[in-house]
């Protein structure tokens, strides 16, 4: 029995795979336990630092990748106790299969590792965007958004140029010197993308809207509902899904309509000119009377011109901020009612009823 677990197979006697085989056993059976302990003492770290968090939230976002990475690099630490099998060591266009072996090793466990920190990096914008809420200022949601992608972005970069130097060797500090200068020349090619990036970061600071304005720009209205690194997208009123460049929505001129303080009504009537002077008169004070009942603001009504066919009234009045559907009902109320007016005062719209008269200048034979 002593012989067989000295036996010596592919360059490692039996009791070192067993020993290897116990470990990753062990890791796979325990990490779903190690991975929910790691994240409950760091809970605990955090919730020190702000109240209010959710410990089912945290856990489910940090567990798994904890599990995976804790697994991975165990088992990976294990296998490193092994002697590489001779049967099994060539080289591949002049790379042995050991370093190849062995990059992807590094590259899974710097991969399992860059996972966990964007996990974190998640977890960290959730609990500023809960702050954001708590507080009700939801502008800032759209700005915690953006930098979480932003950093998530220059981990992964860092993340790629650490598997780089620790995988595959190579030289980051030439390779950073080398890529500043193609980074030039690609700047120079990607030149609209860098300006897009750049008014991402405008559009953020100076804040002239956030995800959830409803804005006019570029012919298009509708909801923001992202702002992104490179560019907005926009659901119009049409239902359509518009992307507008950042750099665009920097320089064009843009209307957020969220941010007005009243809305805005417009009527224009055109009498016929069989209306008397009398009654134009009681027809304007009537629909004063009309629009100081339904308390609007700044009401203007006034005859504003007289034309060959027509005598044209304005009607101008403002209501307070309501939602669209009830600034389109309240409308509809003073349309009807201005319409009930002008048939209590048999007034006409100009062209309502054309006489068409045929005259013969022909001879009588």
């Amino acid at each position: 029995m002593h012989d067989f677990w000295n036996q010596i197979i592919l360059s490692n006697p039996v009791k070192k795979y067993i020993g290897v085989a116990i470990t990753i056993l062990l890791a796979l059976i325990l990490k779903r336990f190690l991975s929910r302990f790691i994240a409950g003492l760091l809970f605990r770290l955090v919730k020190r630092f702000s109240s209010g968090i959710e410990k089912s939230s945290f856990i489910n976002l940090i567990a798994t990748p904890i599990s995976t990475f804790v697994f991975v690099f165990i088992s990976f630490a294990a296998l490193e106790k092994l002697h590489f099998p001779e049967e099994f060591d060539f080289d591949i266009y002049e790379v042995s299969s050991k370093e190849i072996i062995h990059a992807i090793g590094i590259t899974v466990i710097l991969c399992g590792f860059i996972w966990l920190l964007m996990r974190t990096i998640d977890f960290i914008a959730m609990i500023m965007q809960q702050k954001a809420n708590a507080e009700g200022d939801l502008r800032d949601n759209q700005i915690i958004t953006f930098f979480r992608d932003f950093l998530k972005a220059i981990t992964g970069i860092i993340g790629i140029l650490m598997i780089l130097g620790f995988a595959f060797h190579f030289e980051v500090t030439k390779l950073t010197t080398g890529l500043g200068i193609a980074g030039a020349a690609l700047a120079l090619a990607a030149k609209e993308s860098v300006e897009n990036l750049i008014a991402s970061f405008i559009i953020f600071f100076d804040k002239p809207f956030t995800a959830g304005d409803t804005i006019k720009v570029q012919g298009f209205t509708g909801m923001i509902e992202k702002i992104g690194l490179r560019s907005t997208r926009i659901r119009t009123d049409q239902k359509t899904y518009v992307t507008v460049p950042n750099k665009q929505m920097v320089d064009s001129i843009v209307d957020n309509l969220t941010l007005r303080t009243q809305r805005k009504a417009e009527i224009r009537l055109q009498i016929s000119l069989s209306a008397s002077l009398e009654t134009l008169t009681q027809f304007t004070e009537g629909i004063e009377k009309i629009l100081k009942k339904d308390i609007m603001e700044s009401p203007t009504v006034f005859l504003n011109d007289i034309a060959p066919n027509a005598f044209l009234v304005n009607v101008d009045y403002f209501t307070s901020t309501i939602s669209l559907n009830d600034f389109n009902s309240l409308k509809q109320k003073i349309n009807l009612e201005i319409l009930e007016l002008m048939s209590q005062l048999k007034i006409e719209m100009a062209g309502a009823s054309t006489d068409i008269r045929v005259t013969n200048n022909s001879p009588i034979n």
